[in-house]
């Protein structure tokens, strides 16, 4: 997740029905529109545009960012990247004070970017560049680690907006004091180890039970002992049946979870980011069962048992999965009760024990 990037959407130019678009944008959330401000007047939208009308004005060239930086109107500089003297460029028009720059890279899109991040990321000047794909305009606000600081999406597909629009929140989802209140090996069976393309932090796991509406907090092994060295992209999360809850809020089974898939990671505070999986590895393992109540609401978990598997505790704690007692009190989500139809939440009456 990036939290504080910034989405802007430029329509194409065959756009015909503005009114839907622009009804469409607004209930994707979108702010900003790379649009002729004449075309969004009398609404709640800000345009950026090469246009003195635009609420942040584009400008081409030096001479006419100074032009418009006498009019005091905020403003940007927009630059084509061929090679380093354009680079050159795009820094000597930042130090003239515009509020963003607009890299638009051609054949070489990373590297331009990254040497321009690294030159201009504490200097206050916000750095936009542009995308076709939403995979790119992903890979636009990872660049780098820091990313850009805005993304300007050409498309007129107001479903590529929304996942993008959730793609960029920080979604929290929160957590529960679940009571333990029944421990019981259940002898071999399969188990998942995910294996992200990322490092996770102290707190953070993912969220997995045996009900779509019951979710626990299972922790990476970020721990190490002396007999395992720490592996803090990895999650032993449970069952192969069990549910694992996506970026999408569809869930999926962990049989199912492959590389190259996202997941979601949330934290003991219910902060959730998405990560890429590198691999998922399923053995045979001996296997415990969890059950846990949360307001008179029972879910339950099939975890490895091993010391090296953790949750976490209501305090914030980890404790290991050998470790735990009845009574314990460890985290979880919990919904309301829906069915699941291929992992999409579907109205319909459903039990699950």
């Amino acid at each position: 997740m990036h939290k504080g990037k910034e989405l802007v959407v430029k329509p194409t130019k065959s756009i015909s029905d503005i009114n839907g678009f622009l009804s469409n944008m607004r209930r994707s959330n979108v702010k900003l529109l790379y649009l002729d401000p004449r075309l969004v007047v009398g609404t709640d939208f800000k345009t950026i545009y090469p246009s003195d009308q635009a609420d942040i004005v584009i400008c081409e060239t030096i001479e006419e960012l100074r032009r418009i930086k006498v009019l005091n109107k905020s403003c940007g500089f927009a630059k084509k990247v061929y090679s380093n003297d354009d680079l050159d460029e795009i820094v000597t028009a930042s130090a003239i004070g515009p509020d963003l720059v607009i890299i638009e890279a051609t054949d070489w899109k990373i590297i331009p970017l990254e040497n321009i991040i690294a030159r201009l990321h504490k200097s206050g000047t916000k750095i936009y560049t542009t995308a076709n794909s939403v995979d790119e305009v992903r890979t636009m606000f990872s660049v780098l680690e820091l990313g850009t600081d805005g993304v300007i999406f050409t498309t007129n597909d107001e479903n590529q907006v929304s996942k993008l629009g959730s793609f960029l929140e920080n979604v929290n989802f929160p957590l529960q004091a679940a009571r333990i209140v029944e421990i019981k090996d259940v002898g071999p069976g399969e188990r998942v180890c995910i294996d992200t393309a990322s490092m996770l932090k102290t707190g953070e796991g993912l969220l997995v039970g045996s009900k779509a509406n019951f979710l626990f907090l299972i922790h990476n092994e970020s721990v190490g002992s002396s007999f395992t060295s720490p592996r803090p992209f990895r999650v032993n999360a449970g069952a192969v049946y069990c549910y694992t809850l996506l970026p999408d809020g569809k869930t999926k089974y962990l049989s199912e979870v492959e590389s190259g898939a996202e997941v979601l990671v949330v934290n003991k505070e219910g902060v959730s980011r998405q990560v890429v999986v590198g691999r998922s590895k399923i053995e045979t393992r001996p296997l415990r069962l969890i059950k846990a109540e949360i307001n008179g609401e029972h879910g339950s978990i099939i975890l490895q048992n091993a010391e090296t598997i953790r949750v976490v505790t209501k305090e914030g704690s980890l404790v290991s999965v050998t470790d735990l007692k009845v009574g314990n009190e460890i985290l979880a989500h919990i919904l309301r009760q829906a069915g699941r139809h291929f992992g999409m939440e579907v109205d319909e009456y459903i039990l699950e024990k």
